[in-house]
C-alpha cells in the first residue's frame, strides 16, 4: 500500500474527480459518510458533538458530518474559526444545506468566543487538515490548546489540526485526538513514534477514491501489507530436501549473553532454515547444545568471547548473521574485522556488532553489498549521528543505504526498511509488547533464515520483518502485551507462516 504525501492525495482527489466521474462536493460527502458510518459501528451515536471547522475542505467535511449526525438525531454544535474571509466553495455548499437542520451555528473570532465542552461531550477537529503548511498561531493555536486542555474525547478528522503530514511538527501546537480517522491511505505522519501523543488511533476509511491513480503513482514510501508479502512468500516444493534452504551460521553469544545466541538460533530454525550452526565462546557449548538441539555448535577456543574465525572459514555457509549477544571487546572487534574481510555475502548485523561497527567506522567499507543492518533507535543514533527528528532520521537511513548499499532496517513500531535502490518500506505489523530484550535477536535468527534460502536480501528484509511483527501479535493475542516473551513470539512464527500462506 502506497503511503503519499500531502500534494498526492490532493492529485488523487482530482484524478478521481475528473475519471470517476464526482463532483467535489460529493467526494465530500463520501468522506463524511464513511466518518459517519465509523461513529456508528464504535457506538458514537446519541452522544453529544461538537464540530469545529475552518473554511478549507476539512471544514466541509465537518459541516457535512454535521448534519448527517443531526438527521441521526444527535445533538450537535458547530463551531467556525471566522477571519471575515469567504470559505472553499465546497466548504460554502455545505454550510448552506446545514442551514437548513436544526444544528446550531457558532462562530469564532476570539478567546472571547470559546465555549468549556459539555462533560462528555465528543469533539470533532475538522479545522485545518492536511493542507496544513505553517505552525499553527493566534487565535487557531489558542483554541487548538483549549481543545486540549477540555479534557474531553476529541477525534480529528483526516489528520490532527497543527500536525503536518510529511515534515516535523515538533515544538508546534496540534490537537490531540483519541481517534484520527483518515481516509484511504497511510500517510507518513501516522507512521512515527514522534507524532503518536497527536493521533492516538488511526482508522483509514475507504472512500472509493479512483484506483487507477496508484498504477501512475509511487509514494513516499510503501506500507507492508498482506498482498506485498503474499507475493514475496515463496511455498516449498514438495520434493525439496535440506540443501535447498540454506546452511546459515549464527555467529552469537558471550559470558553472560548466551541467551540471546539461543533465541536468535531457535527464531533461524523456525524460520526454516535447513541447516544452522551456531558460532559461540566455549562458556556457551553446554547451553547451546541443550538449548537448541536441531542446531551445530561450534567453539571458540576462548571461553568468554569470540577472537577467531571458525575452523574451516565461512565460505561454506550460505549466509551469516551476527551481533546478538556478541559483546564489544578488543578481541571481538578484530575477530568481526576478520569475518567481513573473509565474507563476501550479504550479512545480517545487529546489536554488538552495530555497535563495534559505529565505534570503528573504517569497518563500512568492509559491508558487502546489500548486508541487512538491523539498528533500533539508539544503535541508529550511534552508527549515523543524531537525527533533528523522526522524519530527518528516515532521510537519514534511505541517504546511507545508498551509501553503503545496504539495506537499513530501522526497528520501532512501525519498522523502516531502507533499501539502496531508493524504494523504503513501513511495516504493518507488530506491537509495545515486542519492547523487550531478545526481541531484536529472534529478527536476526529469522532475517538470517530467510536470506539463507530463495529470498534475496530485499525479500528476505521485507518478509522478515513482518513476519516478526506478525508473530508478535499473534504473541499479544493469546498472552497480552505484557506478559508475552520474546520466546512466546518464536513459537509464533509457524501461525504467522500459516497466515500469510492462506492470504489470497
Amino acid at each position: 500500500m502506497e503511503i503519499l504525501s500531502a500534494e498526492q492525495i490532493r492529485a488523487w482527489d482530482e484524478f478521481t474527480i475528473q475519471h470517476e466521474p464526482i463532483a467535489s462536493v460529493d467526494l465530500m460527502e463520501r468522506a463524511a459518510a464513511s466518518c459517519l458510518s465509523w461513529l456508528e459501528k464504535n457506538g458514537y451515536l446519541g452522544r453529544t458533538f461538537s464540530i469545529y471547522c475552518g473554511k478549507g475542505n476539512n471544514g466541509g467535511d465537518g459541516l457535512a458530518l454535521a448534519r448527517m449526525l443531526s438527521a441521526q438525531d444527535c445533538r450537535v454544535t458547530v463551531h467556525i474559526l471566522e477571519f471575515g474571509h469567504i470559505g472553499t466553495e465546497d466548504f460554502q455548499i455545505n454550510l448552506a444545506r446545514l442551514h437548513q437542520s436544526p444544528v446550531e451555528v457558532r462562530f469564532i473570532q476570539g478567546e472571547e468566543h470559546f465555549l468549556r465542552p459539555v462533560q462528555d461531550e465528543i469533539l470533532i477537529d475538522a479545522l485545518l487538515g492536511s493542507g496544513l503548511n505553517r505552525a499553527l498561531e493566534g487565535v487557531t493555536a489558542l483554541l487548538v490548546e483549549h481543545l486540549n486542555q477540555s479534557g474531553n474525547e476529541i477525534i480529528a478528522i483526516d489528520i490532527p489540526s497543527g500536525l503536518f503530514v510529511s515534515r516535523s511538527a515538533k515544538g508546534n501546537t496540534v490537537i490531540r485526538a483519541m481517534h484520527t480517522l483518515s481516509f484511504q491511505v497511510w500517510k507518513p505522519a501516522f507512521l512515527l513514534p514522534e507524532n503518536e501523543r497527536w493521533v492516538g488511533r488511526v482508522h483509514i476509511l475507504d472512500i472509493g477514491l479512483h484506483p487507477e491513480f496508484l498504477s501512475q503513482m509511487r509514494g513516499e514510501a510503501e506500507l507492508l501489507d498482506p498482498g506485498i508479502i503474499h507475493a514475496i512468500y515463496k511455498p516449498r516444493l514438495s520434493f525439496a530436501n535440506k540443501g535447498n534452504f540454506g546452511h546459515a551460521l549464527l555467529v552469537a553469544g558471550s559470558y553472560g549473553k548466551m541467551g540471546a545466541a539461543v533465541l536468535s538460533g531457535r527464531a533461524c530454525l523456525r524460520s526454516g532454515v535447513g541447516l544452522l550452526t551456531i558460532f559461540v565462546p566455549g562458556c556457551g557449548y553446554v547451553i547451546l547444545q541443550t538449548a537448541v538441539p536441531e542446531a551445530m555448535i561450534l567453539t571458540d577456543d576462548d571461553e568468554r568471547v569470540h577472537t577467531k574465525l571458525p575452523d574451516g572459514g565461512v565460505e561454506k555457509y550460505s549466509v551469516i548473521g551476527v551481533g546478538p549477544g556478541l559483546g564489544t571487546d578488543h578481541p571481538t572487534v578484530d575477530f568481526l574485522r576478520n569475518l567481513l574481510q573473509q565474507n563476501r555475502k550479504p550479512i545480517v548485523i545487529d546489536a554488538d556488532a552495530l555497535n563495534i561497527l559505529a565505534a570503528n567506522p573504517d569497518l563500512f567499507a568492509l559491508l558487502p553489498p546489500y548486508s541487512i543492518l538491523t539498528p533500533h533507535p539508539r544503535e541508529f543514533q550511534r552508527l549515523f549521528g543524531d537525527s533533528a527528528d523522526d522524519y530527518a532520521a528516515l532521510d537519514k537511513a534511505r541517504e546511507q543505504a545508498r551509501n553503503l548499499q545496504c539495506i537499513i532496517v530501522l526497528k520501532g513500531h512501525h519498522t523502516f526498511i531502507a533499501m539502496p535502490g531508493g524504494s523504503s518500506y513501513f511495516n504493518s505489523t507488530g506491537n509495545a509488547g515486542m519492547a523487550k530484550g531478545g526481541s531484536g535477536d529472534a529478527l536476526t535468527g529469522i532475517l538470517t533464515a530467510l536470506l539463507g534460502q530463495s529470498y534475496s536480501p530485499g525479500e528476505a528484509a521485507l518478509l522478515g520483518v513482518y513476519l516478526h511483527g506478525l508473530a508478535g501479535d499473534i504473541a499479544a493475542n493469546a498472552l497480552s502485551q505484557e506478559a508475552m516473551l520474546p520466546s512466546d513470539l518464536i513459537g509464533c512464527l509457524g501461525n504467522a507462516f500459516q497466515v500469510i500462506q492462506k492470504t489470497p
